[in-house]
């Protein structure tokens, strides 16, 4: 599915990889603990979590996520946008809840 479709079927703001909504995520990978994803996710997953700090970017990049999509409507730091911004991350924000 491309990130634009999940845009539109989850109303998300787009905060960060506006250019990149054409990219291909295979699968998401939901968790609010930084640690299961660096374990367990594969290359390329959506990223689905509550968490909106810094912390989820690093991860994100380390693990070479395809996205970010932060549910709850929970507003990430601007640090943390900026880093996104920078890295060319997508980060998407929906009021849904993970669940």
């Amino acid at each position: 599915m491309k990130l634009g479709q999940i845009v539109t079927a989850l109303g998300c703001e787009v905060l960060s990889g506006q250019q990149r909504l054409d990219l291909e995520v295979q699968t998401g990978f939901a968790a609010d603990l930084m640690s299961d994803v660096l374990a367990s996710a594969r290359r390329g997953d959506l990223l689905i979590t509550g968490l909106s700090s810094a912390q989820s970017v690093h991860t994100a990049e380390v693990a070479d996520m395809g996205a970010i999509l932060l549910v709850g409507g929970r507003r990430p730091a601007e640090d943390a946008l900026l880093i996104a911004r920078r890295r060319d991350l997508p980060v998407l924000l929906t009021s849904r809840g993970m669940f």
